[in-house]
């Protein structure tokens, strides 16, 4: 018997919501760098004017050519990975938010811990539920492996701004606290990744543990759902 329970139709119209808000958020952000990058071709400023068109291209290319990533990824998560990127390249580094507030460095690398907390737990967790792959792992253990993840390409991170200030004479590393050498700066971009992906592994190992979380079910069932075939099974 069909379920129509108000429920499933919210469930239903969620992703054309979803959607909607992505092309709304790209459009929006596509306008702004467009702007800019006018004003820094008048002013000559290439370098910072490649930075613009890289950072528009990386936001739009997912939405214009999907099929071609071989994944579908919900459209939350873009407009999340949207947003992140414009405010880390465009805001941070274009516009100099990052000697503007100097809080923006540590927001950004606490979100970029939660973000790729969440990568890691989706890539354990469509190995774990594979219907091909003969592997069952422990929530505790894909959330060990979220955690990790997040941690380890935050610390790359760390290590190429590292490689950058010192090869190129860039300034990555910012001063903080008194501190002119970087050193806290990095030490609180660590601090500040692992918090973010602790939050998300706890969260990933809540919903594998059966202890449901509305918004984190909703985008992992999408995924699921969307990309049958990462699964071993039929669309």
């Amino acid at each position: 018997m069909p379920d129509n329970s108000p429920s499933k139709a919210n469930a239903s119209a969620s992703p054309n919501l979803a959607r909607r808000a992505h092309l709304t958020v790209l459009t929006i952000t596509q306008l702004i760098m467009a702007a800019e990058l006018l004003l820094l071709l008048r002013a000559e400023r290439w370098m910072h004017a490649f930075l613009v068109v890289a950072v528009m291209a990386a936001t739009v290319v997912p939405f214009l050519a999907p099929k071609r990533l071989g994944v579908v990824i919900p459209a939350e998560l873009q407009i999340l990975a949207i947003l992140f990127i414009f405010a880390t390249l465009f805001l941070g580094e274009v516009r100099a938010y990052y000697e503007r507030l100097w809080w923006w460095d540590l927001a950004l690398h606490a979100t970029a811990g939660l973000l790729l907390g969440l990568v890691g737990f989706l890539i354990v967790y469509i190995l774990n539920e594979n219907d091909l792959v003969d592997l069952q792992m422990r929530p505790s253990f894909v959330a060990l492996f979220a955690f990790f993840f997040s941690v380890g390409i935050g610390t790359l991170w760390e290590i190429f701004e590292f490689a950058m200030d010192q090869i190129f004479g860039l300034t990555m590393q910012k001063p903080m606290l008194g501190d002119l050498s970087g050193l806290t700066d990095t030490m609180w971009d660590l601090i500040v990744d692992a918090l973010g992906a602790t939050v998300m592994s706890v969260t990933g190992w809540r919903y594998m543990k059966g202890i449901r979380n509305g918004r984190v079910d909703t985008w992992v069932s999408r995924f699921i759902a969307r990309n049958p075939q990462l699964f071993g099974r039929k669309g």
